[in-house]
């Protein structure tokens, strides 16, 4: 399998990027496709003794910047590490794409380069988090800042496939955010999405509310692009201001010091499992061949996760799942 990489797209490209790329090359059995520089990326692979091994490189010197605009990714930086990538995912030389650049550019990029799946209306970033017990995936989270009904529900099917072929998670719950459980609570998106949900063929548990999310209310939660990213973004900041606390209160004295070496294993568990980077990043779902999106600020820990993921992704036949998916649905909507 060879994975196509954007070895400059994040906050900590490209050496991050080169690390953890050489680590899933040992681990994961991949080969690998880099976009960007060929100049800097051996420089940098020199200078920190990183083994470019089952790694090929597609050189280009154009990069996409957090603050381009998002359109430029077709305009003046067609040609950068991402476009380039994207572009080669859309011509066959590669199973996959990865980066941690420019989300909107990333969006606008997949959406126009390699195009979306038959009968999907739109692409949707959909990371997958940690919860009380094991992990769910939130979709949307910021491509779609206004959504139609329809959408949700190929949010939840898309979701639910990812699920159960990535993550294996079997029969996974999909519920609909929304600001109380009661079926006729928020507005009119929600009672159509609801409705349409409903009359699904998915493990629809129905509305759920933000503070159900981290508990184990389902695996996939569904909702808009706006109010997705503001979960998300809030459910990050809350886990990370909670560790912080909670480590400030262990190193405050010897006493607490103590009492913290008596639950240390305890601690670094949790501490794990609440922490966001051990699941690299977010698929773009619908996107006709699989585009993954890693942190801006990924580290190379979360890179190889990253990797691991879009594997598994491309393993797992997620994109002809959902293409089946939504072709059946369309069929039987017109019979």
């Amino acid at each position: 399998m060879k994975i196509i990489v954007d070895a400059f797209g994040g906050d900590n490209a490209p050496l991050e990027i080169l690390k953890g790329c050489a680590e899933a090359v040992q681990e994961l059995d991949i080969d690998i496709l880099l976009t960007g520089s060929e100049t800097e990326i051996r420089r940098v692979a020199k200078e920190n003794n990183i083994s470019l091994n089952r790694m090929e490189i597609a050189d280009t010197p154009d990069v996409i910047t957090m603050e381009d605009h998002a359109g430029e990714i077709l305009k003046s930086k067609s040609n950068s590490s991402m476009a380039l990538g994207l572009k080669k995912l859309a011509a066959g030389e590669g199973d996959a794409f990865l980066s941690g650049g420019n989300s909107g550019a990333l969006v606008v990029g997949t959406t126009m380069i390699v195009k979306r799946i038959k009968n999907i209306k739109r692409v949707a970033f959909a990371p997958v988090l940690p919860k009380r017990k094991g992990f769910f995936m939130l979709i949307d989270c910021g491509a779609n800042v206004e959504c139609k009904p329809e959408m949700l529900r190929q949010f939840g099917v898309m979701g639910s496939i990812y699920m159960n072929k990535v993550m294996e998670v079997q029969n996974p719950r999909v519920g609909l955010a929304n600001i109380g459980t009661e079926e006729h609570k928020g507005g009119e998106l929600q009672h159509e999405a609801y409705a349409l949900l409903k009359e699904s063929k998915l493990n629809f548990v129905g509305n759920i509310e933000a503070r159900e999310v981290p508990d184990d209310a389902a695996e996939v939660v569904v909702t808009d692009g706006f109010t997705g990213n503001m979960l998300l973004k809030m459910y990050e900041g809350v886990s990370t201001t909670m560790m912080r606390m909670i480590k400030e209160i262990f190193t405050k004295n010897g006493k607490n010091k103590l009492a913290a070496s008596l639950v240390l294993k305890d601690m670094t568990a949790m501490k794990k499992t609440m922490d966001y980077n051990e699941y690299g990043g977010a698929p773009i779902m619908g996107a006709a061949k699989p585009v993954f999106k890693t942190h801006g600020s990924a580290k190379a820990k979360t890179v190889k996760n990253a990797l691991r993921l879009t594997k598994a992704y491309v393993a797992g036949n997620v994109v002809d799942e959902i293409t089946a998916s939504v072709a059946a649905y369309k069929e039987n909507a017109a019979d």
